[in-house]
């Protein structure tokens, strides 16, 4: 199964593609989708559209895993997160890729063994997991590879949100 993970944000969209197939991973490709600050917001969610679709039509995964969002103290940062989400969400549902969705506390679990652990740990056991020769950078994108290896730990007792392709819901507009 190929397994793409997505840290979402809007400065920076982490991403990992991971195979994992009896048991074993196979880190494919990782890395970063970076926008400006100083860009309009509707130009960095075009970016992002653009680049997570390159990433998804490069690698074809099978599933997507992608953080849950949860608030904090910031409210007009996370509605900015969740409008980049939201366009990764739709580049996937435009393909028809099973999305899975997972807390943080998920993916500390899954990928460290408990569910407090901080960053530091996580980019660890990413770095273990996948064999790789030094630790993924920048921390998003650790966090996308930590998702891509939770779904592949947990996914398969999940039923995740599977969309029709688009021609299939397209509604009439009256």
């Amino acid at each position: 199964m190929r397994i793409l993970g997505i840290d979402p944000g809007i400065a920076i969209v982490g991403w990992g593609v991971v195979d994992y197939d009896k048991n074993k991973f196979t880190p494919v490709d990782y890395g970063a989708v970076r926008t400006s600050a100083d860009t309009p917001t509707e130009i960095r969610l075009l970016e992002i559209s653009e680049q997570i679709s390159e990433i998804i039509d490069r690698y074809n995964p099978d599933a997507m895993s992608i953080e849950e969002l949860f608030w904090n103290t910031n409210q007009k940062t996370g509605i900015i997160v969740a409008e980049a989400r939201g366009v990764v969400l739709l580049e996937a549902t435009r393909r028809s890729i099973p999305l899975f969705e997972y807390t943080p506390l998920q993916v500390k679990q899954a990928v460290v063994g408990y569910g407090r652990a901080d960053k530091k740990q996580v980019i660890t056991m990413v770095t273990m997991m996948l064999a790789l020769r030094k630790a993924p950078s920048p921390d998003d994108t650790a966090d996308a590879l930590a998702l891509a290896i939770c779904h592949a730990h947990s996914g398969a007792s999940r039923l995740g949100r599977f969309y029709n392709k688009p021609s299939t819901m397209r509604g009439k507009i009256t």
